[in-house]
């Protein structure tokens, strides 16, 4: 009876119970070496984004759980790999690779300063 009435509730107000759970963070989700990574997971409430690349090797992107997010704990749930560098952070799609992170600002930086000769000249 408390179920049918929790349907009736999420049907009124229009919301979905995956919308519950979801905190609506993306994360790429992939393991691979190329670092060209699609595609994309929603994560829970608890998770953060993470990204862990082993010395000379693949790289892992996913969503994590933001207290699992340390070095420790990392080298428990990745036994296999021994040597690793990792990053997690809280922002839409931010473990992307490093060279996709510093493309932005820098094309932000380049058409400002166009704009800025093209105005004065």
């Amino acid at each position: 009876m408390i179920i049918v009435f929790i349907k009736v509730c999420f049907l009124l107000i229009n919301l979905k119970p995956s919308t519950l759970i979801s905190s609506g963070l993306r994360c790429y989700k992939c393991s691979d070496y190329t670092g060209r990574c699609q595609n994309v997971q929603e994560c829970t409430y608890e998770d953060s984004c993470m990204s862990l690349s082993e010395r000379g090797g693949k790289t892992i992107r996913q969503c994590i759980r933001y207290t699992d997010c340390d070095n420790s704990r990392l080298s428990q749930m990745f036994p296999a790999i021994s040597a690793f560098t990792y990053r997690c952070c809280s922002s839409n799609l931010c473990n992307s690779s490093s060279a996709a992170q510093m493309s932005t600002p820098v094309l932000a930086l380049l058409g400002s300063l166009m704009s800025v000769w093209w105005c004065w000249t």
